[in-house]
């Protein structure tokens, strides 16, 4: 016998197929009636529609196997990242020794310009030609120009495969968390935060090779050594080891996402492009292979009208002038949007130029001070880099959990992530011993973790998804302009004086405060 609930549910639902829709929900779907943090922003009120309505839909499906395998295997594009950029400055030294060359300091800029470019031009092509082709790609080229670089002859064509290598890499870590973050449930936006702890994998690893390869296969310093032997190709392979090791691993990882995963267009960007039909497709596919409700169709999508972009680059080729500059200007269309994309971008300029910068002026300061961390034995200095590293893991994982706090939330927790380091970053300034070193470099690493792990997930959380990879790549973009200035000061500057120091733990207050007035936080809300 029916109660009287249904007989109300029934005749409501008779005159209102919306609210029928939404009774029909299960209990795991009630994060539908979360606002978007954009919602109220886009001046495309047909756009705003629909990505509500996909939103919808990725909540409705839920975390499947899908989002595992995308976090596995984007996951694996931030230790990429964080692999090769150490990778290069851990071999620059036994190559050095090798080749001689005259700016010792070219691989790290290198690297750099390297990731420079390719942030700012797979960024742009993924909102121009797609997430998953440069997805796919970038990983693939990363890989091939790192096993090659083990076979360099000298160091300018060292720093050129060094250069391509992060290109693909540095592209790479600007899809990965928009590809993740497109297929996403709301109740789940919480693990971009915690994906950042690829980038300490990535960090260990290239630790874990350093450990293994260097300290029996490399040449020793004659400046160091009396009566060392020189060095060459024969007795100092174990940098290029390093590299093809690296390399394959990234190879081995690359094929894995295109077979494995066997990414599909991102719903949010078909969207975006106005492909409707190819976005319920997508979705509907998602939802049947793993048994899941979906009911999004393409009525609904199209209910909603035409986006307004599309009409306006009827006629025009993708690359044009006039379609990329929409990319650009979508990033600053509101006042609040505009303000968010900037304090995004100063916060991603400080921290390129205050980590690099501190990790190049401190050695020379604490010798000046009289510290003694040195050590001869090459089996324990690549053992301590490796704790180091691990510890990096761990700040994201942390901030995961931090970030869900409700008086925390993202914004926060970058504050609260960004003075801890300070205050740990001044304490450093009084290191004397090995064991204090690396005691130090561990709590640093892991409490800048923290800041940086969640800064990589906000950034995309909070740009409208038809311009997240422009602005996520201009941002990572202007991370890299700082880190070339970082090898280019540490070449001409005094590193022994405590100014720069406190400079860059002062740039950490300033990182704080800007956290604090961002203008969205994205807790409780859905991405656009």
């Amino acid at each position: 016998m029916a109660t009287m609930a249904e007989a109300d549910k029934k005749i409501v639902t008779q005159h209102d197929p919306d609210v029928e829709r939404d009774m029909a929900m299960t209990d795991e779907t009630v994060s539908i009636d979360k606002g978007d943090i954009l919602q109220l922003e886009s001046l495309d009120r047909n756009l705003n529609a629909k990505m509500h309505l996909v939103n919808n839909a990725i909540d409705e499906i839920g975390f499947t196997r899908y989002q595992w395998k995308l976090f596995v295997l984007n996951g694996f594009g931030y230790a990429v990242d964080s692999l090769i950029l150490l990778i290069q400055s851990i071999i620059a030294g036994q190559a050095a020794l090798e080749f001689n060359p005259s700016y010792k300091n070219g691989l790290t800029i290198a690297a750099y310009v390297g990731m420079l470019t390719g942030a700012f031009f797979w960024g742009m092509s993924a909102d121009v030609i797609g997430r998953k082709f440069a997805f796919n790609v970038s990983l693939l080229l990363c890989s091939i120009f790192a096993i090659v670089a083990g076979s360099s002859p000298n160091w300018i064509v060292l720093g050129l495969f060094v250069c391509l290598s992060s290109f693909g890499g540095g592209g790479n870590l600007v899809l990965d968390t928009a590809v993740f973050l497109e297929y996403l449930p709301s109740k789940k936006q919480w693990m971009l935060t915690l994906m950042a702890a690829w980038w300490g994998i990535g960090q260990l690893i290239a630790g874990f090779l350093a450990w293994g390869f260097l300290p029996n296969y490399s040449c020793d310093d004659p400046s160091v050594v009396e009566g060392a032997a020189p060095c060459t190709y024969e007795n100092n392979k174990g940098w290029r080891y390093v590299w093809f090791a690296a390399g394959a691993l990234v190879f081995v990882m690359s094929i894995l996402r295109i077979t494995v995963i066997r990414l599909k267009e991102t719903p949010k960007f078909l969207v975006g492009e106005g492909k409707d039909a190819e976005c319920v497709e997508t979705l509907q596919a998602i939802a049947t292979k793993y048994n899941r409700p979906c009911s999004l169709t393409l009525e609904k999508l199209q209910a909603c009208g035409t986006i307004e972009r599309m009409a306006q680059r009827e006629g025009k080729a993708k690359w044009s002038p006039s379609h990329i500059t929409v990319h650009l200007k979508g990033l600053f269309a509101t006042r609040r949007i505009a303000i968010s994309t900037s304090l995004i971008w100063l916060s991603w300029t400080l921290i390129g130029l205050a980590y690099p910068l501190y990790n190049v002026f401190l050695p020379s300061y604490l010798g000046s001070r009289g510290a003694e961390f040195g050590e001869s034995s090459q089996y324990i200095k690549w053992r301590n880099y490796t704790l180091v590293n691990f510890s990096g893991i761990w700040g994201p994982v942390l901030a995961g959990w931090m970030c869900q706090l409700p008086f925390l939330g993202r914004k926060y927790t970058m504050v609260v992530g960004a003075l801890v380091t300070c205050i740990f970053f001044f304490a450093y300034t009084q290191v004397r011993t090995q064991t204090q070193n690396v005691a130090f470099t561990c709590v640093v690493n892991f409490c800048l973790n923290i800041y940086y792990g969640t800064l990589y997930a906000y950034t995309p959380e909070v740009l409208p998804s038809a311009h997240r990879g422009t602005g996520n790549g201009l941002a990572v973009s202007a991370n890299r302009v700082m880190g070339i200035l970082s090898a280019v000061i540490a070449t001409v500057a005094d590193t022994s004086t405590p100014v720069p120091i406190y400079i860059c733990a002062a740039l950490y207050v300033v990182m704080a405060g800007v956290a604090a007035i961002f203008p969205f936080e994205p807790y409780g809300k859905r991405s656009s």
